[in-house]
């Protein structure tokens, strides 16, 4: 059997022989000497014909060993079941080869039948590691119940019932482990805090209120305790229990920064006080000092890059306390501070494509556009690389350098070729937003030439097109979509709007839109949808509902428009203004708002009816 161990220098995880894992009883006997010679013996049999021989038999076995009894000391010998044998054989060569659900699987189904406390670890372990948390779980139960003193048992219990929201069952199980130990973590019981319901509140706090009077010196305890108040914004018992909790440990790290959050909540003269006070008696304690320093970066950008300078100092190498340095200053608007320690980061060799892509943003910010792009430009595949690419390709096409921006886009294509479909639909977008929209669709169709499965792509020539007002080609591209995917609902949606907002084909609108609306009824756009088609074909109660509903999930100022013209024809003139209003204060200038209110004759600044505007309105 082998059991998992975090391998730190290679990132990964290795196996570790059985010597240093203790099984509950002298079964698979003993593992540490003979599991060699049952992947030996397997492959024997594997290369021998007919080949039916049992396994060595174990060394030390006790019925070899006559009247010489094992000593008293030892767990009681069992015999290893024959088909018990062949499932673990499986389940570690699948180990070996990395195939984890395998030997997962095979635990899972071994360890009732063996009740071996060993075993029941390793697949708890293993689990934890697959993030099997049902699996931990289960493992982890039949573990304390095959070996209930157990600490680590206990607390791997405890913690795995928190993860599940199951605070007030694993609270007995982290009791025992500070009976045992002393040094339970009770905090870990709020996680998840909030998603339980007021009784389920109710009873842990109780318990942790009892323990308490048990353990009145328990730093833990008191913790969770003030977590608990501060949860319910009670913050005068909060800092009473943060305050006995720094009596006995004054420098306990998270009880000064929730004191300190507290204070500040409470607009406290220095909210800081005790943190400073510690950190002026031990100025070599950095996880203390980052911490503060990041709450300060929320209220005092000053006071947060004083903090960083000094943790920079201390940790010159540390490339994060550079890269955080950079953000403060530039946040602070010393851009030339900012630059040099981005610089310093670099030649660090460390976050180099996010420092690189900063640099690109305070040029641009110094209006330095070749050196925008001169930075962008050192950013390599990563989650910066598609963002930096498309601030070259806007910076360049803001410049009318169309054709360096395309010889960008090419050699990045080339370069990349996994983000080929990315990199056409990116600079396709970008040449639409600058005013290119038929040098955009040029490109899609070189690119869907190469690429004609392409689904995203299809899907931004369709919406050029329509801009377009090219309706024949944008329905070609949606039909083509909707028959390689019936259940498209993007396509669907988009088809069937257009359809309703440019022609009369209202059947048609309203057969797509409501196959869209089955395949997801909740959908803000398709209920604007459903909507609209609704009011192009006169039944405007019906189109008020339906419009209500996208505009309470989603209250984008087109369903504004929509639902504003759908209340003004129904006569509900004065809803539809407030309607409207609410639009125009997020987006005064959004062209379906200003085209709705020509067509109602409503003036576009104050919302107000213009020449006795007729209370309805045939679409």
């Amino acid at each position: 059997m082998i059991r998992l161990q975090r391998s730190m220098a290679h990132g990964g995880f290795r196996a570790r022989s059985v010597s240093s894992y203790r099984l509950s009883h002298r079964w698979i006997t003993p593992l540490q000497t003979t599991m060699s010679r049952l992947f030996a013996f397997a492959i024997t049999c594997a290369l021998l014909t007919g080949c039916a021989a049992q396994p060595p038999a174990a060394e030390h076995d006790t019925e070899a060993m006559g009247d010489q009894a094992a000593p008293a000391a030892k767990p009681p010998e069992r015999p290893f079941p024959d088909d018990s044998l062949y499932e673990l054989l499986v389940a570690e060569f699948a180990l070996r080869r990395q195939a984890y659900d395998v030997t997962l699987n095979n635990y899972l189904a071994e360890a009732p039948k063996l009740r071996d406390a060993g075993v029941s670890e390793h697949t708890t372990h293993l689990a934890q590691f697959m993030q099997r948390g049902d699996a931990a779980l289960q493992s982890a139960q039949l573990w304390v119940e095959l070996e209930p003193d157990s600490v680590e048992a206990n607390n791997t219990l405890a913690g795995l019932l928190a993860q599940q929201g199951r605070t007030t069952e694993a609270l007995p199980y982290l009791v025992k482990v500070e009976r045992e130990t002393g040094e339970a973590n009770f905090a870990m019981l709020l996680n998840g805090f909030d998603q339980l319901n007021e009784s389920q509140r109710t009873e842990l706090v109780n318990k942790l209120n009892q323990l308490a009077v048990e353990y009145p010196q328990n730093t833990r305890l008191l913790l969770a305790q003030a977590l608990v108040h501060a949860e319910y914004k009670q913050f005068d018992m909060a800092l009473e229990s943060l305050d006995s909790l720094l009596t006995l440990e004054p420098e306990q790290p998270q009880a000064l920064l929730l004191e300190a959050r507290i204070l500040k909540e409470q607009n406290a003269d220095n909210p800081y006080a005790r943190v400073e006070k510690v950190l002026q008696e031990h100025p070599d304690a950095s996880r203390l000092r980052l911490q503060y320093a990041r709450l300060l970066t929320g209220t005092d950008m000053d006071a947060a890059r004083e903090q960083f300078e000094i943790l920079s100092e201390q940790s010159p190498q540390d490339g994060e306390l550079l890269f955080s340095l950079a953000l403060i200053n530039r946040e602070v608007g010393d851009l030339d501070a900012a630059r040099n320690y981005l610089h310093e980061t670099i030649a660090l060799g460390q976050r180099k494509d996010e420092a690189y892509f900063y640099l690109g943003r305070i040029a641009e910010e110094a209006d330095e556009p070749e050196q925008a792009v001169s930075s962008y430009m050192q950013v390599g595949i990563g989650p910066e690389y598609l963002a930096a690419s498309s601030r070259i390709g806007q910076i360049l096409v803001a410049q009318d350098e169309l054709s360096r921006s395309h010889t960008w886009f090419n050699e990045q294509r080339e370069d990349v070729p996994q983000l080929r479909e990315q990199l056409y639909g990116l600079e396709a977008d970008i040449l639409s937003r600058g005013g290119y929209t038929d040098k955009a669709l040029e490109l899609l169709t070189q690119a869907l030439k190469e690429t004609p499965q392409s689904t995203s792509l299809r899907y931004a020539r369709a919406m050029l097109s329509e801009q377009q007002d090219d309706l024949a080609a944008m329905e070609k591209d949606l039909r083509i979509l909707i028959a390689a995917d019936p259940d498209n609902t993007t396509a669907l949606n988009a088809l069937g709007y257009t359809l309703a907002d440019r022609t009369t084909r209202y059947e048609e609108a309203l057969e797509l839109v409501s196959r869209a609306l089955e395949l997801q009824p909740d959908e803000p756009a398709i209920l604007d949808s459903m909507g609209w088609v609704l009011f192009r074909t006169g039944r405007y109660d019906e189109a008020v509902d339906y419009l209500t509903r996208a505009y309470a999930v989603f209250p984008d100022p087109e369903v504004a428009a929509h639902l504003g013209e759908a209340l003004w024809v129904t006569g509900d003139t004065k809803n539809a203004i407030i309607i409207w209003q609410g639009a125009i204060m997020r987006d005064p200038d959004h062209p379906v708002l200003l085209k709705t209110f020509r067509r109602l004759g409503v003036s576009e600044l104050n919302v107000a009816p213009v020449d006795d505007a007729p209370t309805t309105n045939q679409p």
